[in-house]
């Protein structure tokens, strides 16, 4: 075999491992669930253990490996570590992920199927004629996930109503107009909850399954900061 030969193929090998890298940290639900909730906004060490659910040890382990993989990145903030997505690449990628995820695994088709079937769901609703309704105050868009993550990015005219505080804002919010809740993405039961208890108290809700990625990925704005 040509030299060139065997240096091409040595060289392919190494491309190859370093792709597996990038597998090997994506085939861990905890480090998804991790990387899920970073593409939202950067996050302490801290805030991902409260909002995964995961044990400090367990968390900082995984952030260790989706670090090594390039994934994410981290920043030194007084006595506080920031972790965030390496690349506005990579939440891209995750949201392209699992769009793929439900095209080719039937047990996601089914559970993306009966998100679509609810009927509090408003899937079907054109992403332009959501946003001009909400411009004309006809609908009140409200997002559902934690406060950093609304700050990081939201949907235009939506008003921050975080799940854990959404009883303290019941009477702030319209009886007379429908309200549409999101929160992460396809996945994410934040808003089905929000709307199961708005309805409970006498309000129309209905959820959106777009999330502020999916929003993006559509090619609609979204407003930042």
């Amino acid at each position: 075999m040509p030299l060139f030969g065997m240096v091409g193929i040595l060289m392919k090998a190494v491309v190859l491992e370093q792709f597996a890298r990038i597998g090997t940290a994506l085939s861990n639900p905890s480090r998804l669930s991790l990387l899920d909730l970073l593409c939202q906004s950067e996050k302490t060490v801290e805030t991902l253990v409260e909002q995964s659910k995961l044990p400090l040890k367990n968390v900082s382990a995984q952030l260790k490996v989706l670090k090594e993989a390039g994934l994410v990145k981290s920043r030194k903030e007084g006595k506080y570590v920031r972790y965030s997505v390496s690349d506005e690449r990579v939440a891209l990628f995750w949201s392209s992920l699992q769009a793929f995820g439900t095209s080719q695994m039937t047990e996601l088709r089914q559970i993306a199927a009966a998100i679509a079937l609810d009927p509090d769901s408003a899937t079907a609703v054109d992403r332009r004629e959501l946003m001009a309704r909400a411009k004309r105050d006809e609908i009140v868009v409200i997002d559902v996930r934690p406060k950093d993550e609304f700050e990081a990015a939201h949907l235009p005219y939506a008003i921050s109503v975080p799940l854990a505080e959404i009883k303290g804002h019941l009477k702030k919010l319209p009886k007379s107009k429908k309200i549409v809740a999101y929160c992460r993405g396809p996945y994410c039961l934040f808003a089905k909850e929000a709307v199961a208890l708005l309805k409970r108290r006498g309000f129309k809700a209905v959820h959106l399954r777009d999330g502020v990625q999916e929003w993006k990925t559509a090619g609609q704005a979204v407003v930042a900061g």
